[in-house]
């Protein structure tokens, strides 16, 4: 009974995570002004780089998944759709 109440809380806070990413809508912040955040071509630093983006990005968020105690989230370029990727969700501001 322990462990399901636990494994329940881990489930809820893990949805808590993602909509605190607040819309659908969000922005590359954080990645610096000389640095490129990575979109990859899946969930986790494995996957290969598909391009750098810089702050003030305009991103879809499309969902998000936890990776080795990482949240990333699928995302595609707001300027060109097609463009999809991975990005960690600690450089998403809501915008």
């Amino acid at each position: 009974m322990r462990r399901s109440t636990f494994q329940a809380a881990l489930i809820l806070m893990f949805v808590a995570s993602c909509g605190n990413l607040g819309s659908d809508r969000n922005v590359v912040v954080g990645a610096g002004p000389d640095e490129l955040l990575k979109l990859r071509a899946g969930p986790s630093l494995n996957f290969s780089v598909i391009l750098g983006l810089p702050d003030g990005t305009r991103l879809n968020r499309h969902n998000c998944v936890t990776e080795i105690g990482q949240l990333w989230c699928e995302v595609s370029l707001v300027a060109s759709p097609q463009i999809r990727g991975y990005v960690s969700a600690d450089y998403l501001s809501t915008g």
